[in-house]
């Protein structure tokens, strides 16, 4: 059973900086694409980042130059770097794989205002 854990959610101004973390507990994660969504209020929840076995990355069009995404499988950690943040970013950021494979975990709420 995979258990993912977010953190580093937060409150940030516009053209501000956050990093977010997200542990997966249990086997395998060197093997997974893993990716970074994020659902903003009253819209679906949408793929925002992937990062692959071998570190190939992918981004979705909205955040594309602005967002990084990593992984160190030594720690089982999938990370994503988030500059020159936006209004419209505000949201609740999970990781999980791409297809969702796994149950979702708490998510962290990142939040851009003035």
């Amino acid at each position: 059973q995979v258990r993912l854990v977010e953190s580093g959610g937060g409150l940030v101004q516009p053209g501000g900086s956050l990093r977010l973390s997200c542990v997966v507990a249990g086997s395998g994660f060197s093997v997974y694409t893993m990716g970074w969504h994020r659902q903003a209020p009253g819209k679906q929840r949408e793929l925002v980042a992937a990062i692959t076995s071998s570190g190939r990355t992918n981004y979705g069009d909205s955040v594309k130059g602005r967002f990084t995404i990593s992984r160190d499988n030594a720690k089982n950690t999938v990370y994503l770097q988030m500059n020159s943040l936006k209004l419209d970013d505000t949201a609740v950021y999970y990781c999980n794989t791409p297809q969702a494979a796994f149950s979702w975990g708490q998510g962290t709420q990142v939040t851009v205002s003035s």
